[in-house]
């Protein structure tokens, strides 16, 4: 490759990573929904790991769920526009999120846009955006998706334990649920956060493969 393909294609990558730090901030993404976006996606926890390719899906990916990048001089990403209505930021609404995220982990949930959330929250809640929930409705939609975890074998009850783990505590609950689904038995006794992320992106990987496969 010659020096100046070179610096083109480095110089390409510079502006694929840039677009994805633009959409998460623009989307209102939180940092573990954000990893979790970027494992299930890609199969990792770092935009920096990833190749030309897998940026190039993950801006895609983005673009589907309302993030338009705006371009100014130079040819590099500037401030983001939104396609439609923002969607909804409030703490209530990213655990929603995080929750619908996992709940398609598990193989519950068929479509993990924030579309597809946003319908359900429709149907429930009987508003139109997410956006426009108070703190009641907030709790209701919550309230609904731990209902379906429960319903499925993924346990939320977190009575006694330390709330310093209840992030941990639920992610391994997942990751059994899941290892239950393909009839196997799953222990995180020896697995670090980051490994046990792996195992929950591996399995929901397996999940889909048996559904559709």
């Amino acid at each position: 490759m010659t020096a100046a393909r070179a610096l083109a294609s480095d110089n390409g990558r510079r502006a694929l990573l840039a677009k994805v730090h633009l959409a998460k901030k623009d989307l209102g993404l939180d940092d573990d929904t954000y990893r979790a976006v970027l494992e299930r996606e890609t199969g990792r926890r770092s935009s920096a790991d990833c190749t030309v390719r897998e940026l190039e899906h993950l801006v895609a990916h983005f673009r589907a769920q309302g993030f338009v990048p705006k371009a100014v001089a130079g040819g590099r990403a500037g401030a983001a526009v939104q396609r439609g209505p923002r969607r909804a930021d409030n703490p209530v609404a990213k655990k929603a999120r995080a929750m619908w995220i996992s709940l398609h982990q598990l193989g519950v949930v068929e479509n993990a846009s924030e579309q597809a959330l946003e319908a359900f929250a429709k149907r429930q809640l009987g508003v139109e955006r997410m956006q426009w929930m108070d703190q009641g409705l907030g709790f209701k939609l919550v309230e609904a998706l731990k209902a379906m975890a429960e319903r499925e074998g993924w346990s939320q009850d977190l009575a006694g334990i330390e709330r310093k783990q209840h992030v941990r505590i639920l992610k391994v609950r997942l990751a059994w649920a899941q290892a239950k689904r393909l009839g196997e038995r799953f222990s995180a006794a020896s697995l670090s956060d980051r490994d046990l992320d792996a195992a929950i992106v591996a399995y929901a990987a397996r999940l889909r493969e048996a559904r559709h496969g």
